[in-house]
């Protein structure tokens, strides 16, 4: 008698074929990313095998992953095997400051430290502790992403319309992103555009990281200064492309690394500002300025600095001198 495969206990799921009729919150969403929230714990492979097969019917016709689907349409969902409620740990709800908030869209300021999904090592971040605080949500999707030491503000979609004109504006470049920067050397420039191509690639270890190259994605960054003294420079950054750690490597790649970056920054340095009080990478998303993503009306929207960060700055005005700002 063949021995029961652990990786299979405990399980449960659902017996039967389900047909479940499409809500307003999924309109134009694909089917294969709708499934993966139907069916919570059933593997990605395992989800396009089904659609592959023809078992996921909308409207009883075959279809593939890239199916947009509309509310009232009826998916037939084949039966899977999922993993058993209890078999992974619940995720703690939290309650997160809200800069604004309406029927159509979240804006946090997030703390620093905290992911903003799972992932890579880490079992829950933002989205997922803000739908456990929310059970009631329908629909609540990142709109972007912050880095995890980096502070401030978040958009989280809560229509799928909503989403999508996110997406639309932060690629069409209709949404003003700034962010403030601690660097280290003194930049002179009250205002300078940065236009320097990113690559991406991988260490040896898997982990990501980004470098200035001529074959990369064009990216541009407008970096003004805030405020200066004898050793740091405080900037303000606007991305007017939105490439993974554009900041962190065009200042780096310029010689103002940013203070605490533990990627592309000055590590002894960081060991040496940990014990002046910087424990984390000064990097916070400070205003964002966009067209609401369903009335068009003007939305301005800021985070002050925390208080571990201006907490530094006023350090710096103790311990030097300001020359600017």
């Amino acid at each position: 008698m063949k021995e029961l495969r652990k990786d299979l206990a405990p399980v449960s799921g659902f017996p039967e074929v389900r047909r479940v009729t499409v809500g307003e919150e999924a309109e134009a969403q694909r089917v294969d990313n709708w499934l993966l929230r139907q069916l919570k714990g059933v593997p990605k492979s395992h989800i396009y095998r089904i659609l592959r097969s023809g078992e996921v019917r909308v409207n009883g016709k075959r279809v593939d992953a890239t199916c947009r689907l509309q509310p009232g349409d009826e998916v037939r969902i084949p039966p899977v095997r999922v993993a058993a409620p209890d078999a992974a740990r619940p995720v703690p709800g939290r309650d997160f400051t809200v800069v604004f908030e309406d029927e159509w869209l979240l804006v946090l300021d997030k703390p620093a430290g905290l992911a903003v999904h799972g992932g890579s090592g880490v079992s829950f971040g933002v989205i997922e502790q803000l739908r456990s605080s929310r059970p009631e949500a329908r629909f609540l999707e990142l709109a972007h992403r912050l880095d995890r030491e980096t502070s401030g503000l978040l958009m989280v979609g809560k229509k799928r319309s909503s989403l999508t004109r996110l997406h639309d504006l932060m690629r069409d470049g209709g949404m003003e992103k700034r962010y403030l920067a601690l660097v280290k050397g003194r930049w002179m420039n009250p205002v300078q555009h940065v236009r320097l191509a990113l690559h991406k690639y991988l260490l040896e270890n898997g982990e990501r990281r980004v470098e200035v190259h001529p074959e990369g994605k064009p990216s541009h960054s407008i970096v003004r200064l805030v405020a200066r003294w004898q050793n740091y420079s405080l900037l303000e950054v606007e991305l007017k492309t939105g490439r993974t750690h554009q900041i962190r490597v065009h200042l780096s790649h310029l010689g103002f690394p940013l203070c605490g970056d533990d990627k592309y920054g000055d590590f002894a340095l960081n060991k040496a500002l940990q014990k002046e009080g910087l424990k984390r990478m000064f990097l916070h998303a400070a205003r964002l300025v966009l067209p609401h993503p369903h009335s068009g009306e003007n939305l301005e929207l800021s985070a002050g600095l925390p208080e571990d960060l201006n907490s530094f700055v006023e350090h710096l005005d103790q311990t030097e001198t300001r020359d600017y700002g």
